[in-house]
């Protein structure tokens, strides 16, 4: 239940945004922030949230996770104006980066027999699925009847009822040596983060010059050259770096970048150009995405018997090249009144490669890690996923923002919002051509050895095996 309201809120929400704008009267940079609040935040806690429950209790810190993401949810549905609903989502993420990871390790040690692990995982994994293909028709039609406000009440019910499923059935579990907290670590790591999305949401307003925009990319660079430093000294980092001497994490990592990026700037363009541009409701607009979401859940278990039976490259190849043709197709073709069946095509293009691309992620980033060392390279997997998210609403909404501000119609100014899409398309099909390149160069016998010599210095010499890394590739495609 916790991951059905989190799936559900995240997909429903993007159809939502043209209401959200005209109620609220919210520039594109608004629209950003009410995605980038959530996905930011979310990216910055989720391996302190797991590391937390590990130490004090994962079923407290989910309990914790819940209340919070129900409030946050309520206090979204109250919001008076642009810059509440942000904070309040802010709060949701926080709670969320309780619930998904948190819940994978209740799973794990709640159900101890094989076989009823794997039934709760393909439970969990089934619920991701359904709520990518009700969550733009759900959203569409709370929109249609009540309005933007219900996708956020309809989170109060569930959430209160999964807190009590939690409290009577789910028992207390801690890991036997939690890691230690690591502060300094986490505060560099949110503001590279913060001032990274920042810079690029404002500098279509503010100017890419401007001592604003100037002073983000100042404190991002200072904060990674921070963390690079500090984390190299820890004995107990919040990132071992060491992990990126392996070609195959490291591909996986930049992989979950683009792939997220490409699909948070899909939904974002997507949903204002089938509202502001065509004019369709939000029901009807999450309908013309339908195809998109069942590509995604018809092919990400073939993905995942794939990844078992030949490894993450075909997957990985066959997603990029996926996310590459939908992005030709639109760059080429984008207009105003482009027929519906060409949408059809791209749609279901995108959907094939995104449903491709989850299990081979985790798959790559575990396979070769040393068993000690597989969940954190997971969790690092997950959070590259909503860093890529967040920054592919922040540029493509960047890009939005450069074409329609000060036009008469805003974004519904057909020349300006065509002229900016065209650019976004492309950018869109650079990050699948990225996935292409990255699932060829670092799937192969040169990068297995990378990841042999990593366990080695890891401390590990008994690497993970590839049919137990795709087991864990399921779960995580779940998680993430």
């Amino acid at each position: 239940m916790s991951l059905l309201i989190v799936s559900l809120d995240t997909t429903a929400l993007n159809v939502a945004l043209p209401d959200i704008r005209a109620d609220l009267h919210a520039s594109v940079s608004g629209l950003q922030w009410v995605v980038d609040a959530y996905t930011l935040v979310l990216a910055a806690l989720l391996m302190l949230a797991g590391s937390t429950a590990d130490r004090i209790g994962r079923r407290r810190v989910f309990r914790w996770g819940l209340g919070l993401f129900v409030l946050g949810s309520l206090l979204c549905s109250l919001a008076p104006g642009l810059g509440w609903l942000v904070a309040a989502r802010a709060l949701q993420a926080v709670g969320g980066s309780m619930l998904n990871p948190v819940a994978m390790s209740i799973i794990t040690n709640t159900f101890t027999e094989p076989r009823e692990r794997a039934r709760a995982i393909g439970v969990w994994g089934g619920v991701v699925g359904i709520s990518m293909a009700a969550g733009p028709i759900l959203g569409g039609l709370l929109v249609e009847v009540s309005g933007w406000r219900a996708i956020f009440w309809v989170n109060v019910p569930v959430g209160l009822a999964a807190l009590l499923l939690t409290t009577r059935y789910v028992p207390e579990s801690r890991a036997p040596r939690a890691r230690r907290p690591d502060p300094v670590g986490q505060l560099l790591m949110v503001v590279l983060l913060g001032a990274l999305t920042w810079g690029i949401i404002e500098s279509p307003h503010q100017g890419a010059a401007s001592p604003l925009v100037l002073g983000c990319a100042a404190a991002a660079v200072l904060s990674l050259a921070g963390l690079l430093v500090y984390e190299s000294r820890r004995t107990e980092p919040l990132i071992d770096f060491r992990f990126f001497r392996s070609v195959p994490f490291a591909g996986a990592t930049a992989v979950a970048v683009c792939a997220f990026a490409a699909l948070g700037g899909f939904l974002f363009l997507t949903s204002l150009y089938l509202q502001e541009v065509r004019g369709m409701s939000a029901l009807h607009a999450g309908l013309c995405t339908l195809p998109m979401a069942v590509m995604t859940l018809v092919f990400a278990p073939l993905s995942g018997r794939l990844v078992g039976s030949r490894g993450p490259r075909l997957p990985l190849l066959a997603a990029g090249a996926g996310m590459t043709a939908c992005g030709l197709l639109f760059a080429r073709t984008a207009s105003a009144d482009l027929p519906l069946w060409v949408l059809f095509v791209g749609y279901v293009l995108f959907g094939i490669g995104f449903g491709l691309v989850n299990a081979p992620i985790t798959n790559t980033a575990v396979s070769g890690m040393p068993r000690a060392q597989a969940g954190v390279a997971a969790a690092l997997a997950s959070t590259s996923r909503q860093v890529g998210s967040s920054l592919g609403v922040a540029v493509i909404g960047a890009v939005m923002a450069a074409a329609t501000t000060g036009r008469a119609g805003g974004l519904g100014d057909a020349a300006g919002f065509q002229d900016a899409q065209r650019t976004a398309w492309w950018i869109l099909a650079g990050c699948g051509l990225s996935v292409l390149a990255l699932g060829a160069l670092t799937t192969g016998r040169w990068a297995r050895g990378t990841a042999r010599r990593t366990a080695h210095l890891l401390g590990d010499e008994s690497p993970q095996a590839p049919a137990r890394a795709a087991d864990r590739a399921g779960s995580e495609a779940a998680a993430g």
